[in-house]
């Protein structure tokens, strides 16, 4: 999760009372939770405040998200709980919670990947690649091991390019 006020991961996460039913979360690195610690300030208009939630009210569903997964029947109250989503769908169903909460927790909401070490990097390697790996299953197969042992060479140079 990374820092409200700054790039930084956050390593602090302070509840502020704001009223009596009203709370701030905060989730904050080691020198912005010092300063909002130690620092006199004023509540700052971009914290997120959150009501009470008692089970059984009507703001316990709307604030919490009430809302069901269609496909699997799960509610958002439910992977509050959990952290774990019931099933595909609920990445559309629960888009407008979600966005913001893996935008928070992960800087980004868009998942990029890693290609493989072992990969070839362009498409003639790959295709090389995949035809090298026949050719040695053949050569296994009709017991040419001084034939498989060169293949399985040449396979090793390309997949460490």
């Amino acid at each position: 999760m990374k820092c409200e006020r700054c790039p930084k991961a956050a390593t602090y996460h302070i509840t502020d009372v704001i009223g009596e039913d009203q709370f701030a979360e905060l989730h904050l690195c080691e020198g912005c939770a010092k300063k909002h610690l130690y620092e006199p300030h004023p509540v700052a208009p971009a914290v997120k405040k959150i009501a009470n939630t008692n089970p059984g009210t009507e703001d316990d569903l709307s604030n919490l998200g009430g809302k069901a997964c269609e496909a699997c029947g799960m509610k958002f109250v439910e992977f509050r709980n959990s952290g774990r989503l019931g099933c595909a769908h609920d990445y559309d169903s629960f888009k407008d919670e979600l966005v913001p909460l893996l935008d928070n927790i992960h800087g980004d909401v868009k998942h990029v990947g890693k290609i493989p070490r072992r990969l070839p990097r362009t498409r003639a390697a790959q295709t090389e690649l995949v035809g090298l790996r026949r050719e040695l299953q053949v050569a296994v197969q009709k017991e040419l091991y001084e034939v498989a042992a060169g293949i399985r060479d040449r396979i090793k140079r390309l997949e460490e390019v």
